[in-house]
């Protein structure tokens, strides 16, 4: 082969790389960063899912891809601090699971890839232009509810409630969305809607106990703070013979009673796919459609409903995909 021929090879396997940003040089480890705002079982399924999906596409932990976990434990400047290092790092992808991490990460570079799970908007969030074209260095999936179909669960369950209240954490816009969509999908359908806003889990008891003699039921979206402390609101509303329907099945594990909801685990396993994409070159995120789960399952709590004296109708029982008891 002539010497012109060669370079012209070798040029054009370096532009490649270029271009692609995110494949590293053969048999060199990828370095995956990824942080989760909290603990708790809907974050925590996702990023298992995401591990998986990454594994099912043939990058494992361990082997040719090293994931540095780190979870900011709900605190605003470890999320700044961890997001600086994998950029310092130089890491070849960046994961943020929920959306203060994602807009933690999407701060710190515009530069390195980063595929987020768990955020219920990344338009409102700022985190992409749209969610076909998200024009950015930023894709992933949404976990966006099924608000309609939440309301239209709580009122078969509660047909004679009056009166909605609902609980959410004013620093989360995740959560500001979601209560901002269901407080007007619930006057729509003639419901009286009560608020209230903590801002640290400590709040969680009390604004539950003012509500709890105005509201016949409480909506509490996908909520990071609220879902973390789960048992401090179902404390509340087991005492208060209240019905609290939630964003997400964990959250019914955790002491709800019912949902309709999205499975997080497969949420994360759609997520690593998409990544693994990316690490193959496949796709850039500017261009990567944003993507949602389809498929929801209706979720009910048995030993809840028991104690707050509620029995589910045979109808509700059939829908069911799960059905938690002690």
């Amino acid at each position: 082969m002539k010497k012109s021929t060669v370079l012209i090879l070798c040029l054009a396997v370096m532009a490649l790389a270029t271009l692609t940003g995110v494949v590293s040089a053969e048999n060199e480890v990828i370095k995956i960063g990824a942080l989760q705002l909290v603990e708790h079982a809907s974050l925590d399924a996702a990023y298992n899912g995401f591990v998986d999906g990454l594994a099912a596409a043939g990058y494992v932990d361990g082997e040719n891809i090293a994931i540095d976990f780190q979870n900011a434990q709900g605190d605003q400047a470890n999320l700044l601090t961890i997001s600086e290092r994998f950029v310092k790092n130089k890491v070849d992808l960046i994961l943020a699971i929920a959306t203060p991490s994602a807009q933690a990460v999407a701060s710190a570079t515009t530069e390195i890839p980063i595929i987020v799970t768990a955020v219920t908007d990344l338009v409102g969030a700022r985190l992409v232009e749209s969610y076909e074209a998200p024009g950015t260095n930023v894709t992933g999936t949404t976990d966006a509810a099924p608000a309609a179909q939440q309301l239209a669960l709580m009122i078969e369950l509660y047909p004679e409630a009056k009166t909605l209240g609902v609980i959410y954490t004013s620093s989360e816009v995740n959560s500001e969305i979601q209560a901002e969509q269901m407080t007007k999908l619930a006057e729509e359908a003639g419901l009286k809607v009560e608020t209230g806003t903590i801002t640290s889990v400590n709040d969680i008891e009390q604004i539950a106990s003012s509500l709890s003699g105005k509201v016949d039921m409480i909506y509490v979206p996908t909520d990071n703070t609220i879902a973390s402390a789960m048992p401090n609101l179902a404390k509340v509303a087991e005492e208060k013979k209240l019905p609290v329907f939630c964003g997400a099945p964990a959250m019914v594990e955790a002491g709800g009673l019912a949902t309709i909801g999205i499975d997080y685990y497969k949420l994360g396993v759609q997520t690593g796919a998409m990544a693994a994409r990316l690490l193959k070159g496949e796709a850039e995120p500017a261009t990567m459609p944003v993507e949602s789960l389809e498929e929801v399952d209706v979720v009910l709590n048995q030993t809840v409903a028991d104690a707050i004296g509620y029995t589910f109708s045979e109808e509700v029982l059939a829908k069911a995909a799960e059905i938690y008891t002690e």
